[in-house]
This record gives C-alpha cells, sequence and structure tokens, in this order.
C-alpha cells in the first residue's frame, strides 16, 4: 500500500512539473532513471569526507579539521584531472553508443584507462614524497600543518585507485546504467565509514585512521568495478556491456587526440576549481585556524549537497550525448534545456534549507563547529547551490555533445578574475570573514550565466557535429 502511494506521489510531482513547464513527463523519468542512482553515488562519495572532517572534529578539534580541509585541497585538484578525463570518456562512450558501435566504445574506456594511470602515478609520487612542504605552502599553523602533511602522505596512494573508480563509474553512466556504480560507491562509502570510525575512534588513530580508512575503501571500491568492467556480472546484473578487450590495440592515436579535444578543456575547468581552493585557503589563514577549518566545512557541505548536481549533469551529458548520436538535435536540446530547470528549482529548495539548518549542520563538525564565522559561510554556500547546480547541468549537456572550452573559461572567469579579488577584500576592508562568504557565491555566478549563454546559443550542436564526422572517417 505504501508502495503504491509513494507511486502515485511521484506521478502528481511530475504532472505538476509538467504543467508547471518545467520538464516533460516522459523526459522527467529518463532524467530520474539515470540521476537519483548519480545523486546516491554522490552522497556515498562525498560523506567519505564529510565524516573524516567530523570525527577528526570531535575526536581531535579544529586544527585538525584545518589540517584535513588543507590535505583536502591536493587531493581534490589531483581527482579533478581524473574527473576532466573522465568526462571526455563519458562523451565519447555516449556517443559511440548510442551510434551502436560498440568496438569504438571499448577502446574509448582502454584508451581512458591507459591515460588515467599515466597522470596518477606521478602524482601520487608526489604526494608521498613531500608532504609536509606541500601542506606548508598554505601558510596555516604548525599543528594544522602537521595533521594535514600526516593526512596527505596516507590517503595518497587512495588516489591510483580513485582515477580508475572514476573512468569505470563513467563508462556504465554512458550506457545508461548508473545503479550499478550506485551500488559499488554506496557500499565503498559504507565501508568507509565503518573503518573510520573503527580507526579513529576504536583504535585511536585519530588523523590517520581518517585517511586510512579512505584509503582502504577506495581500494575495495576499485577491485568491485574491475569485476563489472571485465563482463562479469554481479549475481546475474551489472556486467558492463563496454569491457575493456585482451587483445590490442589498447590505446588509439585519434581517440588520444579526440579524449584530448573533449577532456582538456575540463581537466583545465577542474583544474581550475581545484587550484582556486590554495590562494582561497591561505588567505583563509590569514585570520586564522578557525577561518581554514570553517571554509573546509562550508565546501564540504556544499560539496555533499552538490550532489544533486551529480545526477542532473551525468543524465544530462547522457541523453544529451544519446540523442546526438541518434541524429536528433532538437530532443538533444529539449533534453539539457527541461534538466536546468529541473536542477534550478532542486537547488533553490536546498538553499533554503542550508540557510534554516545551517547553526545544527555547523555543530556536526565538533564542539567550535558552531563558530559565527563557520554558520556565516556554510549559509553562503547553500545561498551558492543554486547558480552551481544551475552551470553544472548547462555544463553536462554541453559536456555530451562534447563542447567543454566555454565552461571551462567561465569557470576561469568565476574563480579568478570575481572569486579570489572578493575574497581578497577581506583583509583590506572591514569586511573580514564576511569577504571568504561573499566569495563563495560569487565564483558560482559568473559561469552559471555563461553556460546558459552559451547553451542557447546552439553553438554546441557544431561542435557535436564535428565529432561524429570525426566518428564515421
Amino acid at each position: 500500500m505504501e508502495r503504491g502511494r509513494l507511486g502515485r506521489s511521484g506521478a502528481a510531482v511530475a504532472r505538476a512539473l509538467d504543467r508547471a513547464g518545467v520538464i516533460r513527463e516522459p523526459r522527467l523519468r529518463a532524467t530520474v532513471d539515470l540521476a537519483w542512482p548519480r545523486i546516491v553515488t554522490g552522497f556515498a562519495i562525498m560523506s567519505k569526507r564529510t565524516v573524516d572532517l567530523a570525527l577528526v572534529g570531535w575526536a581531535v578539534g579544529a586544527t585538525a579539521v584545518a589540517g584535513l580541509t588543507l590535505a583536502n585541497a591536493y587531493w581534490m585538484a589531483a581527482k579533478f584531472v581524473a574527473i576532466g578525463l573522465a568526462g571526455g570518456t563519458i562523451s565519447l562512450v555516449s556517443q559511440a553508443y548510442g551510434a551502436e558501435d560498440d568496438d569504438r566504445a571499448a577502446l574509448v574506456v582502454e584508451t581512458s584507462l591507459v591515460l588515467a594511470v599515466l597522470l596518477a602515478v606521478p602524482t601520487v609520487a608526489a604526494f608521498l614524497a613531500v608532504p609536509d612542504r606541500l601542506i606548508g605552502l598554505l601558510g596555516a599553523g604548525d599543528a594544522a600543518t602537521g595533521h594535514g602533511a600526516t593526512y596527505l602522505a596516507v590517503v595518497a596512494p587512495g588516489l591510483l585507485f580513485e582515477f580508475l573508480n572514476l573512468i569505470a563509474s563513467r563508462t556504465y553512466a554512458g550506457v545508461g546504467d548508473t545503479r550499478t556504480p550506485m551500488v559499488v560507491r554506496a557500499g565503498g562509502a559504507a565501508l568507509n565509514v565503518a573503518l573510520s570510525v573503527l580507526l579513529v575512534f576504536g583504535a585511536g588513530l585519530g588523523v590517520v585512521g581518517a585517511a586510512l580508512g579512505t584509503t582502504l575503501s577506495t581500494a575495495a571500491v576499485a577491485a568491485v568495478f574491475a569485476w563489472g568492467m571485465s563482463g562479469r556480472s554481479y549475481f546475474g546484473r551489472g556486467a558492463s556491456p563496454i569491457s575493456p578487450t585482451r587483445s590490442g590495440p589498447h590505446v588509439d592515436r585519434g581517440l588520444v587526440r579526440d579524449l584530448a579535444r573533449v577532456s582538456a578543456p575540463l581537466v583545465g575547468k577542474r583544474l581550475a576549481g581545484g587550484l582556486v581552493v590554495f590562494p582561497l585557503l591561505a588567505i583563509a589563514a590569514l585570520f586564522g585556524d578557525v577561518a581554514v577549518a570553517a571554509v573546509g566545512v562550508a565546501r564540504q557541505v556544499r560539496a555533499l549537497l552538490n550532489s544533486f548536481n551529480w545526477g542532473f549533469s551525468i543524465a544530462a551529458s547522457t541523453l544529451v550525448g544519446q540523442r546526438l548520436g541518434a541524429e536528433d538535435e532538437s530532443e538533444a536540446e529539449a533534453y539539457g534545456r527541461e534538466i536546468v530547470r529541473l536542477s534550478g528549482l532542486v537547488y533553490a529548495v536546498s538553499a533554503v534549507l542550508v540557510a534554516v539548518f545551517a547553526v545544527p549542520v555547523a555543530r556536526l563538525f565538533g564542539e567550535g563547529g558552531a563558530d559565527p564565522t563557520t554558520v556565516t559561510l556554510v549559509r553562503a554556500a547553500g545561498l551558492s547551490l543554486v547558480p552551481l547546480g544551475i552551470s553544472g547541468s548547462v555544463d553536462g549537456a554541453l559536456r555530451g555533445a562534447g563542447d567543454t572550452r566555454v565552461p571551462f573559461l567561465a569557470s576561469l572567469v568565476g574563480f579568478y578574475v570575481v572569486g579570489l579579488p572578493v575574497a581578497y577584500l577581506g583583509t583590506l576592508t572591514p569586511l573580514s570573514v564576511t569577504a571568504l562568504a561573499l566569495s563563495l557565491v560569487a565564483s558560482a555566478v559568473v559561469p552559471a550565466a555563461v553556460n546558459l549563454w552559451w547553451f542557447r546559443g546552439g553553438h554546441w550542436k557544431a561542435v557535436s557535429r564535428e565529432l561524429r564526422a570525426s566518428a564515421g572517417d
């Protein structure tokens, strides 16, 4: 009976959204089918960082939260390279799969995996070799720097597995299966939470325990993905229809060029978002470790709620890419336009909820979590979710077409031309840490406006035609 009521409620919401002109019912169903597993996956993955911050906040204190914030900046900068490469993977896989060219799709995956390893290994080596020097560059206090260096060194090996996990999950999404990576990622997140609690509190390892939990759980996820990516099923389901083959060639020069063309702007865009954190944290460090911790908490809350964007962005990439692969540009545009509207509505509700519950949310991160600075930044992070959500969905639609350059340039302007100068105003004016809050919002508004303008112009269709012509050569 409850199941039936829930079904009728969902249908009523779908009809209401259709009547309001947000998204047509058939497109909503296709979007939700792809998006909800990715949303759950996003919450699962982001919860790992959230749990780590909360656990060390209660077990060690605000200086440990500041240290993890510094270390996470390096982890995320490296991970963004993998996300950019994986974005190119889903674009090419979805279009090849939509054109029923499974051989090309499989070769895209193989090429991506090789590139992922080549990018990950030197990064891991650098993090292992000089973690203390890297963290020390950000100018935090000695205690926070020590905690950050310890966390970075222990968590570094997990990056190699995370690079491979991202390629695998995007491969599944590119063929329309977001449920398998959801289950795998959610299982990994649950394992991470269990390990972290056991190692932080049970074994008393503090920061080391949180890092070990992340590394071990990420390796476990990679092992599980390897099974399905080889074409084997999980209890009768979940085998990837696009699997790397044992016979060569494993890398195609033409695909390397196509991947570079699509992925390079995505890598640049992601790195722009990752690297801007370093000067932002350096500015926050001028106000003390509490401000650094507050920035870390606010950004983590935003990253957790941005999990909705994981679903909407991937759905837009997959559905737009597949419709373009099937030569249906008008339907591709309709999907992109309506997913953007849906995302904006969801994030408007999320922003209101964050504003209302900012104080109890801040308290989750230790006894000092409800510091006024933390509460202010959490509310600003919630407000920034609206333009961030819109930008992410448009970006997903453009990525499905292989058009990734303009979103990259827009992010550069938002982060560096607008966001950082606004944050620095706090050191020159009475705004102080309030400028950090304004920076979180301003840096999200600019990319959203530019991406919307570009999508409405329709230039991405020509980019897709060039890629489809290249695939036919």
